[in-house]
């Protein structure tokens, strides 16, 4: 095996590393949420959150600056409302344990088990630094997979741009050797 074939592989093995080592979420325990403010629209079945926004499900949490839930169901004179999907902008933030995940947009999907966020999209576990512009967590197995096309970063406040062949990077830390 060559110098550079050894190199590749212990590469790979270290990103299955930091893909996988995360443990099963809970993706049936409770939301819990809190905002600057929160706009009610029960006749497009959503929810608006913004300002701090601070999302909790079992030991994961989400920040953002503004969260739109989109349920099933009716607050007012139906059955009780069920979370289908909670889109997340403006910095977003999501931490599990020994893992953080940032990037600009999150979609959580309820029904699939999956968060996917976009846009500058940083993912640190155990020591090791990924970044890349797609981010893609399914959250029954812990696996991550990340990629480098789709949404770039941008500068704040303005819309991300849609990139084809970006590239993966990051940091893989190494043990201490005597």
């Amino acid at each position: 095996m060559t110098r550079l074939s050894l190199l590749l592989a212990t590469a790979a093995i270290a990103a299955a590393s930091v893909a996988t080592a995360q443990t099963r979420h809970d993706s049936s325990a409770p939301i819990n949420f809190g905002a600057d403010h929160i706009e009610l629209q029960d006749k497009a079945h959503r929810t608006i959150l913004a300002g701090n926004v601070s999302v909790k499900q079992a030991e994961m949490t989400l920040n953002a600056a503004r969260v739109t839930v989109s349920y099933r169901g009716e607050i007012a004179g139906g059955p009780s409302p069920e979370a289908q999907r909670i889109d997340a902008s403006g910095g977003v933030i999501v931490t599990r344990p020994d893992q953080s995940a940032r990037g600009q947009y999150a979609v959580y999907d309820l029904n699939k088990r999956v968060i996917t966020m976009l846009g500058g999209v940083t993912l640190i576990q155990a020591g090791n630094t990924v970044n890349g512009s797609r981010l893609t967590i399914t959250l029954d197995t812990g696996r991550a997979v990340i990629d480098g096309s789709g949404v770039r970063g941008s500068a704040p406040g303005t819309a991300g741009t849609t990139s084809s062949g970006g590239r993966v990077t990051g940091t893989f830390s190494v043990p201490k050797r005597n």
